[in-house]
């Protein structure tokens, strides 16, 4: 997997992924940055939601729950000194759909958490990671 990542102008930059896809990052204000894209540090954490929502989306498919959504919403604390690795971090998941099983849910979850997730085995190195979900049962 190869990626690149080009600076524009202030602390403004594109990244583009290998499969041709393009991403803008930009830093704060307070940092030379103008606001214009997603924070380097908040990609990870996107990163991490991406690959943890893809893999509970599947295992629940392949289980055959009728599963209509997945929203990852993640919270996280940083340390205070650089560098400022992300110290904890809670992965919520709502899942939409009919007649979900709980216990599936869960297995999901837990699968992601503990085996199949590359970013949350990264990112767990420096960070206390956390899961919980909930079902939003649809008629």
């Amino acid at each position: 997997m190869k990626c690149r990542v080009k600076w524009l102008d202030h602390m403004t930059f594109v990244g583009e992924s290998g499969s041709g896809h393009a991403v803008v990052m930009d830093g704060a204000p307070e940092h030379g940055g103008r606001d214009m894209g997603v924070r380097p540090m908040e990609m990870l954490l996107l990163g991490l939601g991406g690959c943890t929502a893809f893999d509970v989306v599947s295992i629940l498919k392949k289980s055959r729950q009728a599963v209509t959504d997945c929203e990852v919403v993640i919270d996280s604390d940083r340390a205070e000194e650089i560098p400022k690795v992300f110290t904890r971090i809670h992965v919520h998941f709502i899942i939409s759909g009919k007649g979900l099983d709980p216990v599936k849910v869960e297995k999901a979850v837990n699968l992601s958490a503990d085996k199949y997730c590359s970013a949350s085995e990264m990112l767990g190195k420096t960070a206390e990671i956390t899961h919980d979900f909930e079902i939003v049962a649809l008629d």
